[in-house]
């Protein structure tokens, strides 16, 4: 990641200091393993994907207008705007030509269309969330694409490195989307917690963002408890008696339960599809990455 530019090496230097749990890297590793193990195209795959990752981070604070990243200043809030959107796309860059260089179309295909799904997904969440009117099969839809593309891609493209079938690459993309549907729904759940979750709890209700369990609350309570909810999203979501009001009634009404049940329902359905590809043990590391990210407070 060195740079001949003196800001952008400083920058570089503070993004790698700093860097998250690299789950989505992981994916790759141990989807790997399942097949013929990891190879030197399944490193330039974790790479490839961790830096496009990245690179859309970056990105998303300047559109969320965020402050801070993993507990630390994002990079617009020490370097502005613009230089923020230029480093996204610098990453970007270098993450496209790391697999043009060695040959890797295949991986870049594959995550090329993960981000093509990712921007889908977060224009489809501003346009369907502006009145506050979300249904769970767009929430799915959404999550789908926004989240569970990028691990539905780290699984197949370390599967396809590792010498994997066409079939086998396609139901490791299937396993992974099933785990980043389920991934998000824990994501969900961590703003209705009570520890030390790395962002402030109802941090999504403040943003008026419309996650699982306040949907299904929504749509599953009588017309003055609904407007009541709707009207401290839209109207109070500043005020942390309200919110809290709001988290209090989601807990009551089941909607907390019912996202647990879904993102159970998604694991175990992915943990199906990983059998039906493997049984023999290789995907054990595997199985408890994906019970690490359910278990996860964080």
């Amino acid at each position: 990641m060195k740079s001949s530019v003196p800001l952008l090496d400083t920058i570089m230097t503070y993004i790698v200091k700093r860097k998250g749990k690299q789950v989505r890297p992981m994916f790759v590793f141990l989807s790997a393993q399942v097949f013929q193990g990891v190879n030197e195209s399944t490193y330039r795959g974790a790479s490839l994907v961790e830096l496009l990752h990245t690179a859309t981070l970056v990105h998303d604070d300047v559109v969320d207008d965020s402050d801070e990243r993993r507990g630390f200043f994002s990079i617009n809030a020490l370097w502005k705007n613009k230089i923020a959107v230029l480093v996204g796309d610098y990453l970007l860059s270098r993450g496209l030509l790391l697999a043009v260089k060695n040959k890797d179309f295949l991986l870049l295909e594959i995550v090329s269309d993960a981000v093509r799904a990712m921007s889908e997904g977060e224009l489809l969440q501003i346009e369907k969330t502006r009145n506050l009117n979300l249904s769970e099969e767009v929430y799915y839809d959404i999550i789908r694409k926004k989240t569970a593309s990028l691990i539905a891609a780290c699984c197949s493209i370390g599967a396809a490195s590792a010498g994997a079938t066409n079939d086998e690459t396609e139901k490791m993309k299937m396993f992974g989307e099933k785990i980043g549907v389920a991934f998000q729904i824990k994501d969900d759940l961590l703003d209705y917690g009570d520890d030390d979750i790395g962002k402030p709890t109802g941090i999504d209700l403040k943003e008026k963002k419309l996650t699982l369990p306040i949907i299904y609350t929504i749509n599953n309570t009588d017309r003055s408890t609904r407007s009541y909810i709707i009207n401290s999203i839209k109207n109070h979501n500043t005020n942390k008696k309200r919110i809290a009001e709001v988290i209090k009634l989601v807990n009551e009404h089941k909607g907390i339960d019912y996202a647990k049940k879904k993102m159970e329902d998604y694991k175990n359905d992915a943990l199906e599809i990983l059998n039906s590809v493997s049984n023999n043990g290789s995907a054990t590391n595997l199985k408890m990455l994906v019970e690490y990210i359910i278990d996860r407070n964080h």
